[in-house]
């Protein structure tokens, strides 16, 4: 697993920062039919626009800056990018090489026409996720899930009806980050992931020793994660599965007084939750983050935020962020998440593909 980290003056690869960040990433148009397919957004918790309190007023310095950032993978486990173009990209799950449809990738792909025909599962359908898509199998017909390995933690692939296989490789930066942290911290951090999906971040982060909260709005999300918890054997971990909406949750923890070392929240541009309520991340994502800031702990590690496909610069979620954690001192450092091709051999740099923005708040 390789990462970078890009700072002002080096070389940025990352495609620009104001364009929408990867339509695969389920379900962002707000455009619904009347019986919405299965998106990521059906399984991920979404927040009630009608659950809400005011905004802290925040005093002191903002935190220092770290911009921009360019945290980037050139694979890792059993995963990784072998090539893109065309509004495509050919990628390695375990044994399986598969094609899934990628509008950021606007060039022509590096390989040759028949390593692209010579896949095992190819999506398609409907590439906007407003319709249920289906796969294509050239070779061999073959399972609904099959197992794979991320940072020593076992889960299932799954072939969805919405082009996801249950993970986001690119996330193994924030991951290894916690992994990292949870590590060297010397007493038990607990951990709150926020719109969790299938777990694999939980997973990672209990597997050295954090006490997590994984909260998704979603019981399919749920269910898939502790089928990934039981096949690699993790169900005495301390994880906590909450199904639940996210805002809720994170409201009533606040009145509690509960608090966490490590926030990760990954929440969607738009989507409903399971009573009808709304969630708009530019409406929503302030008060979020407020509530987020009210129970870290006095000595937490981080508050980390990933936006997919949203049509603003990583600066707008970086200065909220550190209006947010105005007082809190530490820096806010900022960017991209970027996958690199890396061949055949999962060896070869290539190109980069931006796949999202993030910001990261952390003490130091």
């Amino acid at each position: 697993m390789k990462q970078r980290e890009r700072r002002p003056g080096q070389k940025k690869t990352s495609a620009p920062a104001g364009e929408s960040r990867r339509d695969d990433r389920a379900g962002r148009s707000l455009k619904r039919v009347a019986r919405p397919a299965a998106t990521r957004d059906t399984v991920r918790e979404t927040a009630p626009a009608a659950v809400s309190r005011p905004l802290v007023a925040r005093s002191g310095d903002r935190p220092a800056e770290r911009v921009p950032v360019i945290l980037e993978s050139l694979g890792a486990g059993d995963f990784h990018l072998i090539d893109s173009g065309d509004g495509q990209k050919l990628e390695q799950y375990g044994p399986y090489r598969i094609i899934r449809p990628e509008a950021q990738a606007l060039w022509r792909p590096s390989l040759a026409p028949q390593i692209w025909e010579k896949v095992d599962a190819v999506f398609t359908g409907d590439t906007d996720e407003e319709g249920t898509g289906r796969w294509r199998f050239p070779k061999a017909a073959l399972g609904e899930t099959w197992p794979l390995n991320l940072l020593g933690v076992d889960f299932l692939g799954r072939f969805t009806s919405f082009r996801h296989v249950g993970v986001f490789p690119e996330q193994i930066v924030h991951w290894s980050w916690m992994k990292e942290q949870v590590e060297k911290a010397g007493r038990p951090l607990k951990v709150l992931n926020l719109f969790g999906y299938t777990g694999v971040a939980s997973l990672v982060a209990a597997a050295v020793g954090a006490e997590v909260t994984h909260v998704d709005a979603s019981k399919k999300a749920i269910g898939w994660a502790r089928e990934n918890q039981a096949l690699g054997r993790m169900e005495k971990l301390p994880i906590r599965w909450i199904c639940e909406d996210a805002m809720k949750f994170i409201l009533r923890e606040e009145r509690r007084g509960s608090q966490y070392d490590i926030i990760l929240t990954d929440p969607p541009k738009f989507g409903r939750g399971p009573n009808g309520e709304v969630w708009h991340l530019f409406e929503h994502l302030p008060l979020m983050l407020d509530v987020c800031r009210e129970i870290l702990s006095p000595k937490a590690v981080g508050l980390v935020l990933t936006a997919y496909s949203i049509r603003a610069s990583f600066y707008s979620i970086h200065e909220l962020m550190r209006e947010t954690m105005r007082g809190a001192g530490g820096a806010v450092e900022s960017g991209e998440l970027v996958i690199r091709e890396a061949g055949l051999d999962g060896k070869t740099p290539g190109r980069a593909l931006s796949t999202s923005l993030f910001s990261r708040w952390v003490p130091q």
